[in-house]
């Protein structure tokens, strides 16, 4: 975390909880909308296909280290 963003996290928790509250909530307006929800039982399929699809053929998984990095 940079300094500035401690600075500023350090400034809201000094705040009285229901101004917390406020900040929470308009940064919260500020960020990009949530991911529609994915059914369950989807979610339990989609699982499903990549770990066969991993089992078949192992030389297909990225390596954690990888995929991290394309965040």
């Amino acid at each position: 975390m940079s300094t500035q963003c401690q600075v500023v996290l350090d400034a809201a928790l000094a705040l009285p909880e229901p101004e917390r509250v406020l900040l929470v909530e308009r940064l919260l307006e500020t960020l990009s909308p949530e991911p529609e929800e994915v059914a369950e039982e989807d979610f339990a399929a989609e699982l499903d296909r990549r770990w066969a699809e991993f089992q078949q053929d192992r030389s297909s998984a990225t390596p954690w280290p990888e995929v991290r990095s394309e965040d």
